[in-house]
């Protein structure tokens, strides 16, 4: 089954203790002949999506966030929005499956959630110009920026807040 890439819902779930990529359609998962990044072609059904065992859309190499990025959430923290972006890295190993307990940092008394939107980048790319863009994403997503709040006020570098 072929099927087209906009307005589709990819999943990552565990299958015989594997984890696998799937397109949902109709409730039901049907497997990606290979990867997101490979193309869209689908296979065997890997069963209903309320029975399977979800696991985080993407194992990503790298997660660039950008913070203080609206006017609201700035002035909660007594901070305008900067003229350039403020950019910091999260580790890898931040990115869990839907259920999945959040483990606190200890030294942290106050953790905070942020709902954030996630764009999945696709390709490689450098210096894409703005009209470009949306050809290297390969897909959306919601995300839960957790952030331990007196970390980060500590210190100058974000690494330990937000990882």
């Amino acid at each position: 089954m072929r099927i087209d890439r906009h307005h589709t819902y990819l999943v990552r779930a565990t299958v015989d203790s594997s984890p696998r990529w799937g397109v949902v359609e109709d409730g039901r998962v049907y497997e990606l002949a290979g990867t997101p990044f490979d193309g869209w072609e689908c296979g065997a059904e890997m069963g209903l999506l309320d029975n399977l065992q979800l696991l985080a859309p993407i194992v990503p190499t790298k997660i660039i966030g950008v913070g203080r990025n609206y006017p609201a959430h700035a002035a909660e923290h007594g901070r305008e929005v900067p003229p350039e972006p403020l950019l910091f890295f999260k580790p890898p190993s931040s990115v869990i499956g839907p259920g999945t307990p959040i483990i606190l940092p200890p030294q942290s008394e106050q953790v905070e959630h942020e709902a954030e939107l996630a764009i999945v980048i696709g390709r490689r790319c450098r210096d894409v110009r703005p009209q470009e863009a949306w050809d290297y994403v390969l897909g959306v997503t919601c995300g839960n920026d957790v952030t331990a709040r007196d970390l980060q006020r500590r210190d100058d570098q974000w690494v330990r807040a937000k990882g």
